[in-house]
């Protein structure tokens, strides 16, 4: 019957006897195992940490100190090399032993060390003394197959009271140190403060200087800044009023444009009412009476010719021609009576209506007779007070004031009032 036996991460095992001409090493894994025939053994890898106390030791210049120093060391399973060597030392030893053997190891060359040192030197320089113990212990520990895995210099301590007379002397140098340090450092602290204060006076000094000279500079610059903004501002507010004026003058000839085609819309009105006053006159008095002149013309012809024709007929045909022709003349004449009695109660009903229209009829002929020198007229050279207008619309205004003149003319020649006349005639 063949065993399967298993050893954990933490121990190796040992198979001997049959089937093996030397022991075979397992560390941490399994093996087939015949029993009676074959032995395992197992060796533990754990590592052991040691308190290694060396007591009243003399050092290199014969002073006696006691060290405590811990290592840890532990069985290399790695190497099958230093493996056998642990088996061959420490098979079937016990854990504890084998820490006892590591431990007596270590104390014998940590005192050594300690011989081969001065207390200063085990005192101040624990890492040299660490260092050299390690060193020298795993020199002899591989050969056993044990590796020392750390070892440190716990503590350092003496019966006779040296260490603490090193202390002693070692706080009164530190005392006087300290002494002599600060009265140094007051000292430098004083220069250094006085030296602060002189640079601090003179960058002050230099610092209002500089910003004397900036305000300076930005008084001088913002003055120009000033300046050209003052300019500035004068020509924008020279531009707007110059430019208001000239939209003003825009304006105005505007106006003066709408007054003149109110004026000649006026005008053309005034010139189809009169027209349709004159179709009218026509229609109603001339018309009528010419009507009436043509009958008594005709009826005045028809008797004489018929009187005429009746005397030369008869015997008395000379006097009667002679009586027919009076009685034209006198029929004729009084249809021309008739005629002007009508057109006299014509005149008479229209008058202020055909003095209007006689008016509207010559106003055209008077604006041209008053504009007539202007044409003629090569270079106008105008002086406004600034307060009427100037320019083509002064003149427009000076010719329709002299327009305006004439209706009160005609009032005060013809005591016709036109503008009551033009309001009753479209009343």
């Amino acid at each position: 019957m063949v065993f399967f036996e298993v050893c954990g991460p933490n121990e190796a095992m040992v198979v001997s006897g049959c089937c093996h001409s030397k022991p075979l090493l397992v560390s941490g894994g399994r093996t087939f195992v015949w029993p009676w025939i074959q032995q395992i053994q197992k060796l533990s890898l754990n590592t052991m940490t040691l308190k290694i106390d060396t007591d009243n030791v003399y050092t290199r210049l014969g002073v006696p100190i006691s060290v405590t120093g811990i290592a840890q060391v532990k069985v290399q399973g790695q190497n099958k090399d230093m493996l056998l060597q642990a088996c061959q030392q420490f098979l079937g030893k016990t854990e504890h032993e084998v820490e006892m053997v590591a431990m007596e190891t270590l104390e014998g060359h940590q005192r050594a060390i300690m011989g081969t040192m001065t207390v200063e030197e085990i005192y101040k320089d624990r890492k040299k003394f660490a260092k050299n113990v390690f060193e020298v212990a795993s020199s002899d520990l591989v050969n056993m197959g044990i590796s020392v895995v750390s070892y440190t210099l716990k503590d350092v301590r003496d019966e006779n009271g040296y260490l603490k007379a090193l202390g002693l002397a070692r706080t009164a140098e530190v005392h006087r140190d300290a002494r002599i340090g600060e009265a140094e450092a007051k000292r430098d602290s004083g220069i250094k403060e006085a030296r602060a204060e002189e640079e601090r006076m003179a960058a002050r000094y230099a610092n209002d200087v500089e910003i004397a000279k900036a305000k300076r500079d930005f008084e001088l610059k913002k003055a120009a800044y000033d300046m050209e903004v003052q300019t500035k501002k004068a020509d924008s507010e020279l531009a707007y009023d110059l430019q208001a004026a000239k939209t003003k003058q825009r304006i105005k000839e505007e106006q003066m444009q709408i007054r003149v085609v109110e004026r000649t819309q006026q005008i053309q009105v005034q010139e189809q009412e009169i027209s349709r006053r004159e179709k009218e006159l026509k229609a109603q008095v001339k018309q009528p009476a010419e009507a009436e002149r043509y009958r008594l013309e005709t009826l005045a012809d028809a008797n004489m010719k018929r009187v005429v024709m009746e005397a030369e007929a008869t015997a008395e045909a000379i006097q009667l021609k002679g009586e027919a022709e009076a009685f034209a003349i006198e029929e004729k004449a009084k249809a021309e009576a008739e005629q002007m009695a009508k057109k006299a109660d014509a005149w008479k009903d229209y008058q202020d209506a055909a003095m209007v229209d006689m008016v509207l009829e010559t106003l055209p002929k008077i604006a041209a007779e008053v504009a007539a020198p202007l044409a003629q007229v090569n270079k106008i050279t105008m002086v406004s007070s600034g307060k009427g207008d100037v320019g083509a619309s002064k003149l427009t205004g000076e010719v329709m004031d002299i327009m305006n003149r004439v209706p009160q003319l005609v009032e005060n020649m013809t005591g016709v009032n036109i503008s009551e006349a033009i309001t009753a005639t479209r009343v």
